[in-house]
């Protein structure tokens, strides 16, 4: 990924007789491909200094921006756009957006801005439920109150103010721009090096040999240059489209299909249709479409034109039918297709948009004269093969007979035999690729069949099996507290405020750890890890690294002796790991070169030699074998589960998978150490959420000096999640110690695949259960078990298991209840916190046990979870008191506001009347307990200033990483101290200014940070009551003057000692949780039973937030953990080698949700201000409780594929592990595609990946 998550750049290329504006990824494009073109960053586009563009006001407005870090590129994206269509619709908002990625926002804010530039009439234009949204019925929402309607709820945001959109102010395409001209002439004379690749859109670098930016229609079809881009070739389809008749199009209409969710449109605007098509890679979408069209190449080198076919010679690179060296290509020849000839595109991937095929195929029959009897017959597939794969044999073999049930069940078995795939084929997912080969076929068949009218009885209840799921426009509502109308205008406390960084972070001003100006003398580290999961290093070779230029040293385990061993919590912890490694990713050494470049080709260099060690523990059940687990269980006991399970009427047993998760925060582990050149002082610049942990753990233990020497400083951090802690300390120690050493600043950035080899993530999780239940759902007695991988290292594994028994009942009153929990010591990279701590496994453990027992008892899941939730005043497990009003609430109010239960209905009407499509519709309730379990670990301190001209300067612990910490901040002195938000300033967090910080998390960081800088602001303003009330209508400017001239001390720190939580587990008891957060949310979903695939259609959330800071920041940080928990239970999935490599390493193999994933409809509610006087001005941390509200789209899917298999006849228990991808929905969903496909015995293959 490039800096800035998806940062893009804005081009302008003039051609003989055109303008071409294209959006690009930077990180693509070659500094020559750019002569002769016009580039615009985000810095051009506008900033603070001079003016700021509309689409970077809305943007920042509307409150599309949290961290940051993403937000040029969103802003290109949407700039680009305009420029090219000032009144964009809604479809093409969705394209434009669909190469960005944010892990903050949940995307809605951003859409919301986007939309403020169309011309729409106000519709979703989804008629999800073949309503309108605007008419009434089930899609409306319903009326809170009286005369509260939808269209009544206030905005965020004001449209009213923004600045208006002007195309005639944009910048000017520079007249004498001109494109560096090259014949083909040249470029062949340029060809006699056949190790000269042309590289055009670079994105596929090395690989393509095409030019000619042309297009024109020959006698047969059309043909296209080799040089046109993808979206070039989209238009042009398009367009032809329109003017030809429809048998003549069916390739151009499959091939357009495709090129809807290729890549983002950043990549098709550079990628070309040549190099697409000569870089054959395996899972190429066009490639299977043009070779089963009859495509021709039409190739040119010195020795003439020649042409060959784009067929399965070409595709497996026979030599005798490729480009020969000193060849080009030129076009691309893509005949009409013909009357009675069928073409269809079909492909399915791990997401909807951006995302490369698991498979995709190319399938055309043509009938000659019609009569339904197979002339020719063409079948290609890509990602089941080393390279596009076709079914020729098969294809022979049915030509000549009719097209009926018979010969799709031939075809079935026949591709099946042709097409085979090795249990241990690369990519893995082998039975559901498998699956999608025939399931395809189908499609095609059934599409074909509609069209020559030979259907069997029942079409209709078959043909949606046709209809693309494919979520375009979405929607949403806000509905937040009203202020008190007594409140006074000038208090920001209740209001929707922008991110203090907004506007900063839209023009690209907004600086993190790696915008830092290079300094003089400056070095660079680079990290050696272990590629081995369990070995003894027997030796390291340095010598080819130090060798190369720029190579200043390499720090090994033998410069830290005496530092590089710490203890954390209870275990020891190394810094540097020269000799045994416990896992893959590990670090070994550590190069410091004078570049970044320098130093990562000097770190491929470190030869080391390992001697494998047994065993090698990767999974949590090889774990539970070896008995390998971090110190002892966790317990937490309630009641007496043994007696109670004697008494119930039904007893179930259970058990769920969970995998892992990915951090993914957007700007990567970046730390700059700088010495100061004295007293052995040094400034430690870091992205991190824990600067004390920084400065006395770690560094300045490291450096064996007071930790007075070492200051840590945090801007703004990029994203963390609770990724930014322990792994941020260790390299930040090693980065500190290097420059120590050698008396220069030395910078550290991680690239993503290093990021995410190294520094883990969320715990993958195995829950078992016993419960036992009464008939009519009443489960009197639970006996869960939950094993985490803790990976290598304790790190905060205990501290996860912890929460995650601790929060075991979430909404529920179980009156006897156990829970163990334990720690698995494996050789994978030590997992670590991730939003949710626990909770988000936990909780899914608990609603997977609640739906089984459901399905028992012959109800809905939600009459069982409401029949089991807490009522009123009640007693958790842990013996702590809880109201449970507001969680009954919200249950309540969700149902009414999702109109849950004529949506039921409609779900149910539409499953009985599709075959292949299956709606599902769920709803979970939340119950999120807030605090650290220890008084000390919520302590948090203030600074404030006054300055004489009356201005304040805030500085407080807590780490602004995209929640909004800092505007809150400034919010709280606003009101305290009763002056405008713009007189106070706030820098940023430094060990200089408040000390002892404690780690900003668990959705504690406004709270117990705004209660220090509440304390300091009081205190000033107690100091200044004498002055104010003198002259009670003088400025600060007065005040503070006259305070100074009475020597009254303007500053003042703030202090708040924490909540009194504590725990013992001795016990089983104890007060761990200041306060709960609750919630519901009710998703619908509609599922693909024959590809897997699925779309969010709605989701409705009803938080309670107690009395909301800040609104518009609150709303963001509810989507944005829904939108995150939504990828953890769906989409995202690590996966790792047989021995141990992590083969997801960047956004290419790894996918988080993007714009297409989101819910078409998302609404969230916030309850009526309810009082909690312990709190910030009676308000709740919501930075992670929505994050669990996300396996309400699990629960819906859940809802669909129960659906499915109760219609075939599958009425046995439905295990389903998460996250729910398309692989696991379409296995679910067995049918006699499924039964077909051949099964490999478990043990007779090393399968490609193993779940951990």
């Amino acid at each position: 990924m490039s800096p800035r998550g998806a940062l893009s750049i804005y081009i302008l290329i003039r051609s003989m007789s055109s303008i071409f504006l294209n959006l690009s990824n930077a990180c693509l494009l070659p500094i020559c491909s750019l002569h002769g073109a016009a580039v615009t960053t985000v810095e051009g586009v506008g900033s603070t200094k001079a003016r700021i563009h509309p689409v970077q006001e809305r943007v920042a407005k509307c409150h599309g921006t949290q961290c940051g870090f993403c937000t040029p590129g969103m802003v290109m994206s949407i700039y680009t756009l305009l420029r090219n269509h000032p009144e964009p619709t809604l479809d093409q908002l969705t394209d434009a957006l669909g190469g960005n990625l944010c892990r903050c926002t949940g995307y809605r804010p951003i859409i919301d801005a986007c939309k403020t530039f169309c011309k729409t009439s106000g519709c979703c234009q989804s008629k999800e439920n073949g309503v309108c949204c605007l008419d009434q019925g089930i899609n409306e929402l319903p009326e809170f109150e009286e005369g509260n309607k939808v269209s009544e709820i206030p905005k965020l945001f004001s449209e009213e103010e923004f600045l208006p959109l002007d195309p005639t102010q944009e910048l000017i395409f520079p007249p004498e721009l001109m494109v560096r001209q090259m014949t083909l002439k040249e470029l062949l004379e340029a060809k006699e090096n056949p190790q000269a690749p042309i590289v055009m859109g670079n994105t596929s670098v090395g690989i393509s040999n095409h030019t000619a930016l042309f297009t024109n229609d020959f006698i047969l079809g059309l043909t296209l240059g080799a040089g046109l881009s993808l979206a070039q070739v989209k238009e042009i389809l398009a367009e032809v489209i329109q003017k030809l008749p429809e048998e003549k199009t069916q390739t151009y209409h499959a091939l357009l299909k495709h090129l809807g969710t290729l890549a983002g449109c950043q990549i098709r605007n550079m990628a070309s249709l040549g190099g697409h098509i000569v870089s054959r890679h395996l899972d190429s979408d066009l490639n299977p479409l043009l070779a089963v069209g009859n495509c021709t190449l039409n190739l040119l080198s010195k020795e003439g034109e020649r042409q060959i076919p784009l067929n399965e010679q070409f595709l497996t690179k026979c030599p005798s039918a490729d480009l020969k060296p000193g060849e080009i290509l030129v076009s691309v020849n893509i005949p009409y297709s013909r009357k009675w000839e069928f073409v269809s595109a079909f492909r399915q991937a791990q997401r909807q948009q951006n995302a490369l095929a698991i498979v995709n195929s190319g399938m055309r029959v043509f009938f000659g004269e019609g009569g339904g009897i197979i002339r020719e017959l063409s079948i290609a597939y890509g990602g089941v093969g080393p390279t596009t794969i076709c079914a020729k044999n098969s294809c022979q073999k049915l030509i000549g007979r009719p097209w009926n049930e018979e010969m799709l069940d031939a075809a079935c078995r026949l591709i099946l035999d042709e097409v085979s795939l090795p249990g241990w084929a690369p990519g893995g997912k082998v039975e559901f690729k498998r699956t999608l080969l025939i399931s395809f076929f189908f499609k095609f068949y059934l599409k074909v069949s509609q069209i020559l009218k030979t259907m069997v009885n029942g079409t209709d209840r078959v043909l949606s099996a046709l209809e693309d799921l494919h979520s375009r426009n979405h929607w949403g509502t806000s509905k937040y507290q009203d202020v008190d109308p007594k409140q006074l205008p000038q208090d920001p406390i209740g209001r929707p405020i922008m991110h203090l960084s907004g506007i900063k972070h839209t023009t690209g001003e907004a600086i993190y750890c790696d915008d830092m100006p290079v300094l003089d003398g400056e070095l660079f580290l680079a990290f050696v890890t272990s590629s081995r999961a369990h070995a003894e290093i027997v030796s390291i070779d340095l010598s080819e690294a130090l060798s190369l230029p720029g190579v200043v040293d390499i720090v090994t385990e033998e410069d830290l002796r005496g530092v590089n061993s710490f203890c954390l919590l209870i275990e020891p912890e190394k810094l540097l790991e020269t000799q045994e490694v416990s896992c893959v990713g590990q670090l070994v050494c550590a190069v410091v070169a004078d570049s970044e470049v320098q130093a990562k080709q000097a770190a491929k260099k470190v030869k080391i030699v390992y001697q494998d060690l047994e065993p090698v523990i990767l999974t949590i059940e090889e774990a539970i074998r070896h008995h390998s687990f971090f110190q002892g269980e966790r317990k937490l006991e309630y009641g007496n589960v043994d007696e109670a399970f004697k008494v119930v009427d039904q007893i179930l047993e259970g058990e769920i998978h969970m995998g892992g998760q990915e951090h993914f925060y957007m700007e990567t582990q970046s730390m700059l150490a700088v010495p100061k050149g004295e007293d052995q002082e040094m400034d430690v610049y870091v992205s991190s959420q824990f600067p004390k942990y920084i400065q006395v753990t770690w560094v300045a233990a490291t450096l064996k000096v007071p930790a007075n020497k070492i200051m840590c400083h945090v801007k703004r951090v990029g994203g963390a999640f609770g990724g930014k802690v322990t792994k941020t300390g260790i390299m930040a120690a090693i980065t500190a110690f290097a420059a120590n050493k050698h008396g220069r600043p030395v910078r550290c950035i991680l690239e993503r695949g290093e990021d995410m080899l190294i520094t883990g993530g969320r715990h993958p999780y195995l829950g078992k259960y016993k419960a036992g239940f009464m008939n009519d759902g009443r489960i009197l007695a639970l006996d869960v078990e939950h094993y985490c991988n803790g990976g290598s290292t304790l790190d905060e594994s205990l501290f996860v298991l912890e929460t995650g028994v601790l929060k075991v009942d979430n909404a529920y009153k179980f009156p006897n209840l156990r829970c163990q929990g334990w720690a698995c010591k494996t050789n994978l990279p030590s997992n670590t916190a991730l939003r949710g701590f626990g909770f988000p496994q936990s909780g899914l453990i608990t609603e997977n046990c609640i739906t089984e027992v459901a399905a028992k008892c012959g109800l809905s899941p939600e009459k069982v979870r409401m029949m089991n939730m807490y009522k009123e005043i009640d007693q958790t497990p842990y013996k702590q008191e809880i109201d449970a009003t507001n969680l009954i609430q919200c249950w309540k109010e969700c149902m009414a506001m999702s109109s849950y239960s004529l949506r039921k209905v409609a779900v149910e009407k539409f499953n009985s009347e599709n075959y292949w499509k299956k709606k599902g519709l769920a709803m979970v309730p939340l119950k999120f307990p807030v605090g650290f379990g220890s008084t000390a670990a919520c302590q948090a301190a203030a600074l404030v200033h006054i300055y004489l001209d009356g201005s304040v300067l805030v500085t407080h612990g807590g780490i602004e990483m995209g929640q909004g910490v800092h505007t809150k901040m400034i919010q709280v002195a606003s009101r305290e101290l009763r002056m405008p938000m713009s007189n106070v300033h706030l820098r940023g967090t430094s060990t200089e200014t408040v000390p002892n910080a404690n780690v900003s998390g668990a959705s504690l960081v406004a709270d117990l940070n705004g209660l220090a800088v509440k304390d300091a602001c009081q205190t000033l303003l107690k100091r200044l009551e004498p002055i104010i009330s003198k002259n009670p209508k003088g400025t600060w400017k007065d005040w503070a003057q006259a305070a100074y001239d009475e020597s009254i001390s303007l500053s003042a720190t703030g202090y708040f000692r924490g909540y009194e939580t504590h725990m013992n587990w001795e016990t089983g008891e104890g007060h761990p949780f200041e306060y709960f957060v609750f919630g519901a949310a009710c998703s619908e979903v509609e599922i693909d039973c024959l590809t897997g695939a699925h779309k969010n259609i709605r989701t409705d959330i009803v938080m309670d937030i107690g009395h909301s800071i800040n609104p518009a920041l609150d709303v963001g940080q509810i989507e944005g953990a829904f939108i995150q928990g939504m990828g953890l239970y769906t989409i995202e999935e690590l996966k790792y080698s047989p021995q141990g490599v992590l083969y997801t390493r960047g956004p290419d193999q790894y996918k988080i949700p993007a714009v297409s994933d989101v819910p078409t409809e998302l609404h969230v509610s916030f309850l009526p201000p309810s009082q909690n006087s312990n709190t910030l001005y009676s308000s709740k941390g919501l930075g992670e409780p929505g994050v669990f509200l996300g396996c309400s789209v699990f629960f819906a899917i859940h809802d669909a594929v129960r659906a499915a298999r109760q219609e075939r006849g599958l009425l046995g228990p439905l295990k389903l592990d998460s996250p729910l991808t398309p692989e696991k929905i379409r296995m679910a969903c067995e049918d006699k595609f499924t039964k077909m496909i051949p099964r490999d015995e478990p043990g007779s293959y090393v399968p490609w990946n193993i779940p951990v």
